[in-house]
């Protein structure tokens, strides 16, 4: 059993020979624009999974995977001829999805921005709830301790015998 790095080496080599080989192997003028876009190769170096995008519509789609499944011994030998280890692992060619998950990401993301504009539009026109500036500043804070000084050394108890629970009860 091959250690994780070298499934990964080998996965990268099997991904460019065949992208390299791929026009040579398969020269059919039906073969679309085809990128290999990653390769996974079990730990034990027996199976290899190719995934692929081709460039083009469904019909250009299906005509590249019937290829590429009716060439897959031929893309196999290539390989094996290229890579240099004792066994040559099995290939599988998978339709990779990745150009419809990205027009489906371009779908939420413009989505997003058309939340975003109404927001912004929604939030030029609002008012604030309360004050502008629903701060204390420093400057504010020593004008209001001054008026609430009553001259009795007492900040901001006007009436000693308001004081419900104070000394007004305590007097008692």
């Amino acid at each position: 059993m091959a250690d994780p790095a070298r499934a990964m080496k080998v996965a990268d080599r099997i991904k460019t020979v065949t992208a390299e080989g791929l026009g040579q192997v398969i020269k059919d003028p039906d073969l679309g624009f085809v990128t290999i876009t990653d390769v996974r190769v079990t730990n034990d170096l027996q199976h290899a999974s190719i995934f692929y995008t081709v460039f083009g519509d469904e019909k250009q789609r299906e005509r590249t995977a019937a290829l590429l499944a009716q060439h897959r011994g031929k893309l196999r030998s290539l390989v094996g001829r290229n890579l240099g280890i004792r066994l040559t692992p099995t290939i599988e060619f998978f339709a990779d999805a990745i150009p419809e998950n990205a027009a489906h990401l371009e779908d939420l993301l413009a989505k997003a921005r058309a939340k975003d504009a109404e927001v912004a539009g929604l939030a030029s026109g609002a008012t604030y709830a309360g004050e502008a500036d629903p701060y204390r500043h420093p400057d504010e804070d020593e004008d209001e301790d001054e008026d609430e000084d009553d001259g009795d050394g007492v900040r901001g108890d006007d009436d000693p015998g308001d004081d419900v629970g104070g000394a007004a009860a305590a007097s008692s």
